[in-house]
């Protein structure tokens, strides 16, 4: 019997794009036709949460299938170890072509220092664990200050070809930076913030970029994914790609023509500051930092903005996105140049979202607002025509690694903690009744004395938030409350309810516990 065919997997990944940015996803402004069409042909999950709402640690939850307690890449500026074995290795190990495309951010691609850490005097030996023979920094600014692009020790995280791009906005670095300085000759005048374009826009980190479009990194992205599937024509070996877009992640500068493509004015604060009930203290002192005029601390760290400036925020932001849209139109038609389409399972997603305006806020941060933990996950295989077009069931990043290795028919390693979503995109399946998101901070934000530690539970109804050391917490009932504004927690009508989830969630969080290696004996 002839064995069936491996598919391929097309991964595009967005950075900090909330679940309802998408037109498929009902936004009434926001153009994405070519998503749309790639949800059209798939399965959209609508209850699709991040393992931890911060780029690093989730993108790591991604690769390896575990949480960001287990795998060690808790917050922004640590690096996942090389012990940690990701599902591209097994893919690659498997036979798969593998590219990575992009962002990659697995490990530190700044030289920042945490916020507010308290000093820490180490003895003869400084950590917890013996030291590894490596200096990360792949992706660190150093490694990519010459003209010629750098040479990335493969294979990178099982990563066989990598294109890398690091940072944010119109001034990225990595492959791309190189790329642009040998390109551009007046490089220096187009990354000079003297020679920003004018515009009459007030929110904080608007700038209107004078780099051509063409030569933005999402544009750059979709020109090398492209040349790389287009290159893959008449080669059977099946193949996985990661192509990852830094934008729709602050600063909101979309180049060209998507700067304008979108007027403010479309735009609604459809929940104001003043719709929250019983706002909490961050929430209070977000607001009060604002009343008070001071500045948030990191250009990372959410903010409180006025009701223009989040429409004018939400105008750039709805251009990246499209932008993104365009580029994800021009691969699409490379793979179906490669002849490869129709045996390419086309996956869509987000490594966070963003409070984009919900109580006047901006960015992310540590409250565990749906706006922030929910993202878009849509799986589009070509083999599946009977595949459910939208799965409610509740479902985690941690559950890609497992879904990519069973679709593609090869065994997962021991310690991975997803769960496969094969069975939910069939009629009535469902994955589980409750989800776990972590939340660590890199350093102490706003008033707090010490990095906020955060757990969350989610449930088809609840969702559950408990903070370390904090006397008060979070309950909303996302059935009679979706927009979460009345907080539940100190009423004691629902006293029970929070002793019920509390225990559920010291259940999960029991749960996610580090299984390997495997016990080789029994005592």
């Amino acid at each position: 019997m002839m064995r069936a065919k491996r598919p391929n997997f097309l991964y595009f990944i967005t950075d900090q794009q909330r679940a309802d940015w998408l037109g498929c996803a009902g936004h009434p402004v926001v153009k994405t036709p070519n998503i749309d069409r790639i949800a059209e042909n798939g399965t959209s999950f609508e209850d699709f949460h991040v393992a931890l709402p911060v780029c690093m640690p989730n993108r790591a939850s991604l690769i390896t299938g575990r949480y960001p307690s287990v795998h060690g890449l808790r917050y922004n500026g640590c690096a996942l170890t090389e012990r940690a074995n990701t599902f591209v290795e097994v893919l690659a190990a498997s036979g798969y072509a593998t590219a990575a495309i992009g962002k990659s951010h697995l490990q530190a691609f700044t030289d920042a220092k945490p916020l507010g850490r308290k000093p820490f005097e180490a003895g003869p030996i400084a950590e917890a664990w013996k030291a590894e023979q490596t200096g990360y920094d792949e992706e660190a600014p150093g490694s990519y200050e010459k003209t010629e692009p750098y040479k990335i020790k493969t294979p990178y995280y099982g990563y066989q070809h990598v294109e890398m791009v690091t940072g944010h906005g119109d001034k990225c670095g990595g492959h791309y930076g190189q790329w642009f300085r040998r390109t551009h000759p007046d490089w220096r005048d187009l990354h000079d913030p003297a020679n920003e374009l004018p515009h009459d826009y007030t929110c904080p980190q608007a700038y209107r970029t004078p780099v051509p479009e063409d030569s933005y990194p999402t544009a750059w992205i979709g020109d090398r994914a492209a040349e790389w599937l287009r290159d893959r024509e008449g080669d059977e070996t099946p193949f996985f790609a990661f192509v990852s877009f830094p934008d729709p992640h602050h600063p909101f500068n979309p180049p060209g023509k998507y700067w304008s493509m979108y007027d403010p004015d479309d735009f609604e604060v459809r929940l104001p500051y003043s719709a929250h009930k019983n706002p909490n203290p961050i929430f209070e002192h977000i607001r009060k930092m604002w009343e008070n005029g001071e500045t948030a601390p990191l250009l990372q760290t959410a903010f409180y903005a006025d009701d223009r400036q989040i429409r004018e925020a939400m105008a750039l932001t709805a251009g990246m996105i499209t932008m993104i849209d365009d580029q994800i139109g021009k691969v699409m038609q490379a793979l179906e140049e490669s002849g490869h389409a129709d045996n390419t399972v086309v996956i869509f997603n987000s490594d966070h979202g963003d409070y984009m305006g919900d109580f006047n806020l901006l960015l992310k941060g540590m409250l565990q607002m749906r706006g922030l933990t929910r993202v878009p996950f849509i799986w589009s295989d070509p083999s599946n025509t009977d595949a459910i077009a939208k799965s409610g069931t509740l479902a985690s990043t941690v559950d890609v690694a497992a879904t990519i290795l069973e679709r593609a028919g090869v065994k997962p390693y021991w310690g991975m903690q997803g769960k496969s979503l094969i069975p939910a995109m069939a009629e009535g399946g469902e994955i589980r009744d409750a989800l776990l998101i972590e939340h660590h901070d890199s350093g102490a934000r706003y008033n707090l004395e010490e990095p906020a530690r955060i757990r969350t539970l989610i449930t088809k109804r609840w969702r559950l938030t408990i903070f370390m050391n904090f006397e008060w917490g979070e309950l909303y009932d996302l059935v009679a409350d979706p927009d979460e504004t009345d907080n539940l927690w100190s009423d004691p009508r629902y006293e029970s309810v929070r002793g019920r989830l509390s225990e559920r969630l010291v259940r999960e969080m029991i749960a996610v516990m580090e299984e390997s290696p495997r016990a080789q004996r029994i005592a």
